[in-house]
């Protein structure tokens, strides 16, 4: 279970992705949202050689920078790689430093991560009306939306983020999670409606805020966009459709799954969050910053300091035992999901870092341990031998191989796969 029971874990998971607190209120973010953070490492410069699309707030670059290299089929007793995937909701900068921190950070290590940003984030508030989400007042925004002043640094993280081999997903545009508006009960058509308006936000900034000055996004987002993650993880079903027909790679918005190989859902590769182990408690957590708080502290965002180291070692304790047990067993992908918040005075912001860099040394002393993005992975999966991921599918949590890495998979005539399996 993800925590405070049986009864109440499903409701803690679908909170997790956005824009309220636990408490029901929205969390400080654009003008309002103020905090201490790391200074911006300036980007790369633009190519010379880039081909403005449409008003020009995107253009042709060509291939992405930094990606890595074509992936090959494993072979049988190959041990599989160890991928892990930091990915973060929203992607709006807010004034708190927190996108260029983690920009530096994966420079740093050589990680790539995704960005699943949200629409509204590049739309000025003065043109709100232009948003017209399903089943909601026009210009309606549970998340609000970013000042001028955000935009413009959005934007440039954006730009900066893809250039350094970042992944740019989207996390769609007005976040509503609650009442007959809700995107658990949106239709696939609305959901078309939702994903263009979204791609439409990130294609049309320059003509929507009368930026002439500011450079283009360097990728064109209808070949970047090959994935996103639903608010609070909410409506997959009859979102897999439109997003099949749109030719999307995968989906991210899966609540509760398990540190197992993943297969495929309505022609998507299905990558959820995970339940992974809280130490110290005896159930599991959603692999993801909203849902430690929402298991530590409740009702708010701003809990009483003393408890904030205690807290954050918890919770970077949760996401390196998630990682351990996946590289020490089935080597199942390892994904953790974030957003750019000082919730509860910035722990999970450190924990994140904690374990980003624990998990970094492991590549840094010869693991093949692979931070990489959504996108990148999926490339991987995409090569693989069919039989092969059917093999490590019969991997159950911390299961290692019966015989190792060297006799599994050798004989892929169906048999199962028996070995030891961690009870964590």
């Amino acid at each position: 279970m993800l925590g405070l029971g049986a009864g109440a874990a499903a409701a803690v998971s679908l909170a997790g992705c956005g824009g309220t607190g636990p408490d029901g209120s929205v969390p400080a973010r654009g003008s309002r949202s103020r905090g201490a953070g790391r200074s911006a490492t300036p980007g790369p410069k633009p190519t010379k050689t880039a081909r403005p699309i449409g008003d020009g707030s995107t253009s042709f670059t060509g291939k992405q920078p930094h990606q890595p290299d074509e992936p090959v089929p494993l072979e049988p007793g190959q041990t599989p790689p160890q991928f892990v995937v930091f990915s973060w909701d929203g992607a709006g900068e807010v004034g708190n430093g927190l996108f260029p921190r983690f920009l530096d950070l994966a420079k740093e290590h050589g990680a790539s991560m995704t960005f699943f940003l949200s629409g509204v984030y590049l739309l000025p508030e003065s043109k709100k009306r232009l948003y017209d989400p399903p089943n909601n007042p026009r210009g309606a925004s549970d998340i609000g939306y970013l000042s001028d002043e955000h935009i413009k640094d959005t934007l440039k993280n954006v730009r900066r983020a893809w250039l350094e081999g970042h992944e740019i997903g989207t996390h769609f545009n007005g976040h509503f999670c609650a009442g007959s508006g809700s995107v658990g009960n949106w239709t696939p058509r609305q959901w078309r409606s939702e994903i263009e308006q979204a791609t439409s936000f990130v294609k049309e900034w320059r003509t929507n805020s009368g930026w002439t000055d500011l450079e283009p996004l360097p990728f064109d987002y209808d070949k970047e966009l090959v994935g996103g993650r639903t608010p609070c993880l909410l409506g997959q079903d009859r979102l897999l459709p439109t997003a099949r027909d749109l030719g999307w790679r995968y989906d991210a918005s899966s609540p509760g799954g398990r540190q197992v190989w993943p297969a495929k859902k309505q022609g998507l590769w299905d990558l959820p969050l995970q339940q992974i182990p809280f130490p110290g408690r005896s159930f599991e957590v959603l692999s993801m910053d909203y849902n430690m708080l929402a298991n530590q502290s409740l009702n708010t965002t701003r809990a009483p300091a003393h408890n904030y180291p205690g807290w954050r070692e918890q919770a970077a304790g949760a996401y390196i035992s998630g990682f351990k047990r996946a590289y020490e067993t089935n080597r199942a992908p390892f994904f953790v999901g974030n957003h750019f918040e000082q919730w509860n005075g910035g722990i999970y912001m450190d924990a994140v870092e904690q374990a980003l860099t624990h998990i970094a040394r492991e590549k840094e002393k010869g693991g093949d341990v692979r931070l990489v993005s959504f996108r990148q992975f999926t490339d991987w999966l995409d090569v693989q031998r069919p039989e092969v991921l059917d093999r490590l599918r019969t991997l159950d949590v911390g299961q290692k191989p019966a015989g190792g890495w060297r006799t599994f998979g050798k004989d892929t005539a169906g048999a199962s796969a028996t070995g030891s399996a961690d009870p964590a």
